[in-house]
């Protein structure tokens, strides 16, 4: 959450210094200036009568720009008049072990601070799960990662970040939706202003909803007839609820188990897609490595491989609620995360048992390039995108188990020269 600052205005102009030092000399450098006065002339002219037409006041309108200016330090900026940002070259490797991201120090910290919020809002959250049957240890710790429980400051302004964004990013679109459902926020009156704060990509408050995400799963649960996700712990909570039940959240059930996976069963079965009864995997060798049995009324319920770093890390079954988590952020280890920290406010338990391995280090175009690769064998990757999700994780192990190789479901270097 980067705020408008000297330094980051001088190196973004000297970005645009060194672009236009290339392009043809006939043509003049922009003007900061002048960009700034088409994003007035864009208020009033284009954005104010689709507001207007949207039922926003000439009066919220104005107090929602008071002050406000282009924000020049925000990501994937396409400003009217200036040459397209050249693509970096990839010299940073893209993917090592997964480890860092579970910062154990980290994941200790929040988890006692997440129990003690469990212990101050205990009957919060039993009205919570009884309402909307999501534990409380899953709504705490969502918080927690998303925003350190309210901690986090958020010194953003969201409509100038919004209205930045939807004048001149390279998802201007998305980002004009994004901005008048902002005013709609302030014309109902649930924040004022200067209240409405958010983070550097438009995300609003504790939870983190954009502002099209906020008017469909924020709730008032404090009762004060505002939904209020910037300083109520209530509605905060509640939301996040609100959320996850709305995205297929199922009650009574946990997000999976750290399991162990014979090394004869292969690691190219995982995915939501190829769901089974829990009771089938059990039945094929893989156990919990906790060494306990999977509750008897899960056995009927279905579950999902997962391994998110193939042979060289942690396994797990996991159910259709994992899956629920990543709606909230589309990232294996974001779920992992999230349920881990919420096994440790529930009950105490630790980091996974199971090491996360060396997986070798790579630039995410040599991922995208195996992806191409299989893709062309007539594999589902899931796109070439260079991230190595479920299908291209899957597809890695279809393939070496095809080829005669021991089944690792996860890109490594030495594929390299032998993925062709």
């Amino acid at each position: 959450m980067s705020g408008r600052t000297e330094g980051g205005v001088a190196r973004y102009a000297l970005a645009i210094l060194l672009a236009c030092a290339t392009a043809s000399p006939s043509l003049a450098a922009p003007s900061q200036a002048a960009v700034e006065s088409q994003f007035e002339n864009w208020l009033q002219t284009d954005l104010w009568p689709e507001a207007k037409k949207d039922g926003i006041s000439e009066s919220t309108f104005k107090a929602a720009f008071s002050g406000i200016q282009l924000d020049w330090t925000l990501n994937d900026l396409a400003p009217p008049g200036f040459p397209p940002a050249k693509e970096q070259k990839q010299t940073q490797a893209e993917f090592s072990s997964p480890a860092p991201y579970f910062n154990e120090g980290r994941l200790q910290r929040l988890a006692t601070t997440g129990r003690g919020f469990a212990s101050q809002y205990a009957s919060t959250l039993k009205r919570i799960e009884k309402t909307y049957g999501v534990p409380g240890s899953i709504v705490l710790a969502i918080w927690g990662r998303e925003t350190g429980f309210g901690a986090a400051k958020m010194p953003e302004s969201a409509i100038q970040v919004l209205a930045t964004k939807a004048f001149m990013s390279t998802r201007k679109d998305m980002f004009r939706n994004e901005l008048i459902a902002a005013l709609r926020i302030l014309e109902h009156g649930d924040v004022t202003p200067d209240q409405f704060k958010g983070s550097s990509a438009g995300a609003l408050g504790q939870p983190q909803f954009m502002p099209t995400s906020y008017f469909q799963y924020a709730v008032d649960l404090d009762g004060d007839g505002h939904r209020n996700i910037w300083t109520s712990v209530p509605d905060t909570l509640a939301s996040i609820a609100n959320y996850l039940v709305k995205k297929g959240w199922q009650r009574d059930r946990g997000w999976g188990y750290e399991v162990t996976i014979p090394i004869d069963v292969s690691c190219a079965q995982e995915g939501p897609d190829l769901a089974k009864p829990i009771a089938r995997w059990a039945g094929v060798g893989i156990t919990r490595i906790s060494g306990k049995p999977f509750p008897s009324d899960e056995l009927k319920a279905s579950g999902m491989m997962l391994v998110p770093a193939g042979r060289d890390g942690p396994e797990f079954i996991v159910t259709p609620n994992f899956y629920v988590i990543k709606e909230y952020n589309n990232s294996d280890l974001y779920a992992l995360y999230v349920g881990n920290l919420a096994d440790r406010i529930a009950n105490g338990s630790g980091a996974f048992q199971g090491p996360w391995g060396d997986v070798g280090k790579m630039l995410r175009s040599d991922v995208a390039s195996m992806q191409k690769t299989l893709e062309k064998k007539g594999y589902d990757v899931g796109g070439t995108d260079g991230l190595p999700g479920y299908k291209t994780r899957r597809s890695i192990g279809q393939w070496q188990e095809k080829t005669g190789m021991k089944p690792t479901c996860y890109p490594d270097s030495s594929m390299l020269g032998t993925l062709k």
